[in-house]
């Protein structure tokens, strides 16, 4: 009969170290990217957290994310290679803690299937550098349905520039 404070005591380990244990092996470690680099070339860099979300497919806390209170017009790029992904036209409030989008720009993201934590979900990359950005699932509003749920720590944002003068 398992202990009930071991089986606690092994959950609240597993939480802390981001159940690496598991997670299995990266089917997609052998996929090609335009942009690739070493492990210790991202981690310089990097920041410790980016390259948790973006090589490691880490996700940051909800509500978190500075990003979250963007409101400005402008662009959301891949902080690991600033290819632009996701227009400020296309953000809204999900609610959920991560900032959210109905729509990536064309041909900005990459998606897998990802069926780690007894779950199945479709994970959303960088389509140049591979770097993880978040999920998509399909309880987002219309006019695409879809709610690209994304780390805002593996996104930039990029204001638009004003032709006023």
């Amino acid at each position: 009969m398992i202990d009930r404070r071991l089986l606690l005591a092994s959950v609240t380990l597993a939480a802390a170290f981001g159940f690496r244990w598991l997670r299995p092996e990266k089917a997609h470690a052998a996929e090609k990217f335009e942009i690739e680099k070493t492990p210790q070339q991202w981690r310089a860099q990097l920041t410790p957290e980016q390259y948790h979300i973006l090589r490691e497919e880490g996700t940051e806390r909800p509500f978190t994310s500075a990003l979250l209170s963007e409101h400005r017009k402008g662009t959301f790029a891949c902080a690991g290679c600033d290819l632009p992904l996701f227009s400020s036209e296309t953000k809204f409030d999900s609610g959920t803690g991560w900032p959210s989008f109905w729509q990536p720009l064309p041909n900005a993201v990459g998606e897998r299937r990802d069926t780690t934590f007894g779950m199945v979900r479709t994970e959303v990359h960088c389509r140049r550098c591979g770097g993880h950005l978040g999920h998509v699932f399909d309880d987002g509003p219309k006019p695409t349905g879809l709610r690209y749920c994304m780390d805002g720590i593996a996104l930039s944002f990029k204001p638009a520039t004003s032709n006023a003068t």
